[in-house]
């Protein structure tokens, strides 16, 4: 993850700048951070773990949506701007559903680790998600092949449910119905 400028910019200077390049930004409260291009590994797992949501969710009110897509994160309670580009999010609420982009909180994010993002996504990312209320969060590490699961407690807070490596079973905390065997996911 690279941070495209030094200096804070505002919300419309950021949608300028994304609107004068090809690359994937994301917008951090004022900071524009680079997202790098996905390796073929990173793509295979994305389109393998895409495929099982988008049947899973097929015919109800929840949808997947993969990267690039971009989700600004909003919330009555915080006055910031996040603006992020997950590799697949699951939304339920689709009032905050635009041409361009998702206005709200997705119910369910995934992250796929590459080796120039894992603090982003192990740190910050995690952070932001957790602020804002998204109920279940993901990280899928292909370095290690391994699932992290995350799901938001009564206090607002990221409790770690589960880590499967190279092979079993993960299941969702907010849809238990929907589960992966890991090995076919990073084979």
């Amino acid at each position: 993850m690279n941070v495209a400028k030094q200096r804070l910019i505002s919300l419309e200077e950021y949608y300028k700048l994304k609107e004068a390049t090809d690359k994937r930004l994301e917008y951090m409260n004022g900071v524009v951070c680079m997202t790098p291009s996905p390796s073929t590994k990173h793509q295979r797992i994305s389109g393998r773990i895409y495929v099982k949501l988008f049947h899973f969710f097929e015919g109800t009110d929840c949808e997947v949506f993969h990267a690039p897509f971009d989700v600004e994160l909003y919330s009555d309670e915080i006055d910031e701007k996040h603006i992020v580009i997950p590799d697949l999010c699951v939304i339920c609420d689709k009032e905050g559903l635009q041409d361009q982009k998702y206005v709200g909180v997705p119910t369910w994010i995934i992250e796929i680790l590459s080796p120039s993002n894992q603090a982003h996504d192990l740190v910050f990312k995690l952070n932001i998600y957790m602020r804002y209320g998204v109920k279940e969060y993901w990280i899928v590490n292909p370095m290690l092949n391994s699932i992290q699961v995350y799901a938001l407690n009564e206090r607002g807070q990221y409790d770690q449910i589960d880590v499967i490596k190279e092979k079993g079973n993960i299941c969702s905390s907010v849809f238990p119905a929907f589960s992966l065997d890991v090995t076919k996911i990073f084979s």
